[in-house]
């Protein structure tokens, strides 16, 4: 399982959970730079999956395209 890294500043609205793909690391809040990290996702362990999540997505995304195109 992927570290978690956490941020401890105020108390402000959850900033959200990220994965960055830089570190394979699961953060809690702006860590790494945008360009590094796929979320938010609403916990911890929904964000551990990000790369499964990316995954499933674009392979939904490519079935849909094949079927528009076929028509």
């Amino acid at each position: 399982m992927t570290e978690a890294r956490y941020v401890t500043e105020d108390g402000n609205p959850d900033p959200g959970w990220y994965f960055c793909m830089k570190h394979n690391t699961v953060e809690h809040g702006d860590i790494c730079r945008a360009a590094d990290r796929l979320g938010p996702y609403p916990d911890e362990a929904t964000a551990s999956r990000a790369l499964e999540i990316a995954r499933e997505r674009t392979e939904a995304a490519d079935k849909a395209d094949r079927e528009w195109e076929e028509g």
